[in-house]
This record gives C-alpha cells, structure tokens and sequence, in this order.
C-alpha cells in the first residue's frame, strides 16, 4: 500500500453500508455526509448523532516526569490537572506559533493522552518526542490503538445510560474515566465538538464495530442518527470552536486568537514558546490585533475561508470559516477583524463575494449556546 493511500478506519465498511459519501480528510477516508448534512446537524442538536473520530491523534505519554515533559512541552498546566480530567491546551512553536490545539487527558498519576487534530498528529507527536529529551518519559504513537466514537447531543447520556453501568451523572464536562460500553472496554470523556452534551469513547478499533451497532440500536428510539464530518464542521461552527488551519495556525499565536486563557505563565519550570508569549501577550494589550468575531448574513450568499471582510471600502480582516448555518437560518461566518470593527453591531461591515460587498452583522462568539 503507497503511504499517500487513504488510511481507512475500523467503521470503513460501515460507512459504506450505511451509504456515507466518503471524503480523504488529513490523508484518512472519512464519511462526509450519509444523507442531508442539515438533517444530521439538526439531530445533534434536537436529539443525538453518532460519529468516526477514529482520524484523531492518540498520544500516550507516559513515565515518571510525564506531567513535567507535559508541562514543558505544552502551554498549559498540565501537572494541575487531575487523574480522571481532561483540559483544553495547545503546543506552540519556539516563536509562539500554534502547532495545534489539544485535549490532554490525565489517565492515572504518571499517564496521558494527547489528541492532536488528525491533520498535526505526526507534527505533534514528532515535537514531543524530541521535547521528551531529558525527561523521564516515553512518547508513544497510539494511533493505531484506537477507534473513536462520538455521540452528541442532548438525547446522548440518556442513550450511553442504557448500555453501561459507568456513573455518568458524575461524569462532568471534560472528564474521563475507565468503564464499558455494551460489553466494550472504553474510556468515556464528556468531551465534544458540537456545543452540545455529549461523550466521546475510545475503544480497541476491533471493538468499534460492536460499539457503533448497540449505539445505533440503543438510539434508534431517541432518533439518533449516523453524522457525518460535513455537519461536524458546522455544528462547531455555531458554537464558535476553532478548527485548525482556519482560526488557529503557526502563523498566529494563542493571543492573536483570542485565546491566550490557555497560557499558564504561572505554571512551574519553563516551557516551549514562554518568551515568545510574553511578547505577543503584552503586544495584544498595547496595541490589539485583530480579533476573532462573528458574521451573520443579511442576504443569503456563503461567505468561504479566505474572502476579505471590507468596511467603507477598505479591507478591515478575513474570513476564516464559513457556512450557512442550519439552527440560524441563514450563512455565518468567523473571522479575524481590526479590533476598531469588532464590537458587536459595527454598521457597515460586510464580506468581499466574488467582487459584491454582501452585508453582513458582527456578532460576539459562539452563535449558538446550548440551554443547561
């Protein structure tokens, strides 16, 4: 098999049965859809859908100074989080450019699990191998070591409920524990990425298939239905998430995103990228960069990652994601704006559509806000 062939996932032929249209998404051919994308949208967030993460990132770290190789190679505070949690964090490059945003999960005392984004995996697991200099800690690639399911949606712990003796009750937002799920070994995150309640289980790729069908029976009642990457994609969206290579690159810093909360200069010992943060960190107090907003349509074109936001004329920022937004009823849009047209209600912005300044209103960040 050539390595630039699609990898393929445990629920290949699943998705396939189902009628997926397939999609190579970072070098992985993943389900982009397996009927009407706004279908599935809509059930994630009325009721529950059912997703292949399986394109995702594992990485274990693991050994007596691993929360310290966490510590130093990551922004966060890692050695802070505790056993059965998991935290939002980033790794950065010298110069303070993003690599990638992540989830670390702290499995037991001196264990980890990174998730890289399926399209940084080999960058960050290579950074942390050579970051792993000196410390006594082993990074392992564990990308083959499992399949990852997601079930979104605010039916989704009422349907995990009836297949596992877990406590999810107790089980808050981005935590994980150890437990089975239809008879299948899994951990069990409150983790998601679609602004809605949801759990995110990783298995043994020889038990995804097992796990998908008792998913899709248990939830047949609830009306959960299986998701695509397509309504992935906007479901985030709405909720304002990031998704790298749009809102997050190396060419950006966690400040200039808007969110430099996930820097912990505080945090012991010294890490990659901390004199390069203190810099962009006092830069965007003196003098703000553009800042992270949201657009709604006041007509009905699309505006697309990469068209210039303009404003009496003059190009004022770019879009970075956009998409027409099923819970809206009309397109939106992120983009990075000059900070003299961020404010919510700034009259006069609008997006360059093939040439036609379309009108669109500046909103705050996430569009959508599930109710508690």
């Amino acid at each position: 098999m050539s390595s630039n062939a699609p990898r393929h996932t445990a629920l290949d032929a699943l998705h396939r049965s189902l009628g997926a249209t397939m999609t190579d998404f970072a070098g992985w051919d993943m389900p982009l859809r397996y009927g009407s994308e706004r279908d599935e949208h809509l059930a994630v967030r009325t009721k529950a859908g059912l997703f292949d993460l399986s394109h995702m990132g594992e990485i274990t770290v693991t050994g007596h100074q691993a929360a310290e190789l966490l510590n130093y190679a990551l922004v966060g505070n890692i050695a802070s989080v505790g056993v059965g949690r998991a935290r939002y964090t980033m790794i950065c490059r010298a110069d303070g450019g993003i690599l990638d945003d992540l989830i670390v999960y702290r499995l037991a005392e001196t264990e980890y699990m990174v998730v890289a984004n399926a399209s940084n995996a080999q960058v960050v697991l290579d950074a942390l191998t050579e970051r792993a200099a000196g410390f006594d800690a082993e990074v392992r690639d564990d990308r083959d070591a499992y399949a990852l399911i997601a079930v979104q949606g605010p039916e989704s712990p009422g349907i995990l409920k009836s297949l596992t003796d877990a406590d999810l009750d107790g089980l808050k937002y981005y935590a994980g524990l150890p437990g089975t799920v239809a008879g299948v070994p899994a951990l069990i995150a409150r983790t998601g990425y679609t602004g809605e309640d949801g759990f995110e289980l990783f298995v043994s790729p020889s038990d995804a298939e097992k796990l998908w069908q008792a998913l899709t029976e248990a939830g047949a009642p609830a009306g959960l239905v299986p998701c695509g990457l397509s309504c992935r994609d906007t479901l985030r969206l709405e909720a304002g998430m990031p998704l790298y290579g749009h809102e997050l690159s190396t060419s950006l810093t966690p400040f200039d995103a808007g969110l430099g909360r996930v820097v912990k200069f505080e945090k012991e010992g010294d890490f990659v990228g901390r004199e390069a943060l203190r810099e962009a960190a006092s830069r965007a107090q003196e003098n703000p960069p553009r800042v992270l907003v949201g657009l709604v349509a006041e007509g009905r074109r699309v505006p697309r990652a990469g068209y210039a936001v303009v404003a009496g004329g003059t190009v004022i920022g770019e879009v970075t994601s956009g998409a027409p937004s099923p819970t809206l009823g009309k397109p939106i849009a992120m983009a990075y704006v000059d900070a003299a047209h961020a404010a919510p209600g700034t009259a006069g912005v609008g997006v360059d559509i093939r040439g036609s300044h379309e009108p669109y209103e500046v909103v705050a960040l996430p569009f959508y806000k599930r109710q508690k």
